[in-house]
């Protein structure tokens, strides 16, 4: 059976329209946007707290007490009782010098002196009995005197050959060795009290008088990573020409003598005022390729987040102060920032 010419075209026609049809359909379907997931986040919505103002201060450790000691005659070190950085007790010998000429010197001193004095006894009964002038006995007592005199100062000497500690603590510095020879008054050691030390610190002239006497402060040691509760005991009141900052003190306890003269510090001494700061998580700040500090923005109406450029300030426990950037009321973002974009879709309670 022949078909009908006009069926073949009519289906034709369906044919080629349901394959248009269906081609502009699956276009259109690939041309439709993908809806965006939002992120899941934890967000905060900053609020001014109200902060006691902390003063940081560097500075450096120094001994509560240090003597610098030397020999007060010359000679050549026969002895020294310790090495830096050991204890000693007051009144203990530190170190001695060979004394040998000293007391050859006393030894002579002594046999002059019994010479001079037999003469004086002599001469004396002499005068007594008129038969020696007056002029002539006061040289022969002048000469006792002044064998006498000698005879004290050798011994004297012999006692300056020894050095006795004049205060407990530790020595910090020995700057000689057993058998070199020294000079009279030559400061050779450097002994400090370091049961307590001081913290010596540079204060702006704007915090000064935020700085009082007997105010408690913190103080980190750098050396040991460790904090110490010190007190503040002198507080400066002229500027130093050059800086034009004031030297503050701050003693701390060191019974165990970790602390040592020469350790940097950082101080931390809470002032009595009071401020209103904004206060961030250390974890909410980023920085740039540029080392430059931002947070992400919620815009609550649309649900994204921006990021902003912020300046920050000091660190307040494991909060940093915001000084520009954000305002009361604005929400952050905290937690699931790794996974955020300029205007990326967010969700959070």
């Amino acid at each position: 059976m022949r078909l009908n010419p006009y069926h073949s075209v009519l289906s034709i026609f369906i044919f080629t329209t349901f394959i248009i049809l269906t081609s502009c359909k699956s276009k259109e379907e690939e041309n439709k946007p993908s809806k965006e997931t939002p992120i899941s986040v934890e967000v905060l919505k900053i609020e001014k707290e109200t902060i006691t103002n902390t003063i940081s201060l560097s500075g450096n450790v120094e001994a509560n007490t240090t003597i610098r000691l030397g020999f007060m005659v010359a000679g050549k070190i026969q002895y020294i009782a310790i090495n830096e950085g050991e204890s000693i007790k007051k009144g203990a010998l530190l170190a001695s010098l060979d004394d040998s000429d000293y007391q050859i010197g006393l030894k002579a001193a002594n046999g002059k002196l019994l010479e001079v004095q037999d003469k004086y006894n002599r001469l004396k009964i002499m005068h007594e009995r008129n038969s020696l002038s007056d002029a002539d006995f006061i040289k022969i007592k002048a000469g006792l005197e002044q064998a006498e005199a000698n005879k004290e100062l050798q011994a004297k000497n012999i006692y300056h050959t020894k050095i006795y500690a004049p205060i407990s603590g530790v020595l910090l510095k020995k700057g000689v060795s057993e058998g070199e020879v020294i000079d009279k008054g030559m400061p050779i050691f450097g002994l400090g009290d370091i049961d307590t030390v001081k913290i010596n610190a540079a204060v702006p002239g704007d915090e000064i008088n935020s700085i009082k006497l007997n105010q408690d402060a913190t103080v980190n040691i750098y050396a040991l990573d460790t904090i110490y509760k010190g007190k503040v005991i002198e507080v400066g009141l002229a500027a130093e020409a050059k800086t034009r900052t004031y030297n503050a003190k701050i003693e701390i306890d060191n019974p165990n003598h970790k602390i040592l003269p020469g350790m940097i510090a950082q101080i931390d001494i809470n002032s009595n005022k009071k401020e209103h700061k904004i206060l961030v998580p250390g974890h909410a700040i980023l920085k740039d390729t540029d080392n430059k500090s931002y947070v992400y923005i919620v815009d609550e109406k649309t649900n994204k987040v921006f990021k902003r450029d912020i300046s920050i300030g000091k660190l307040h426990q494991n909060n940093i102060e915001i000084t520009s950037g954000l305002n009361a009321n604005e929400i952050i973002v905290t937690s699931g920032i790794q996974n955020l974009n300029n205007g990326s879709l967010v969700n959070f309670n």
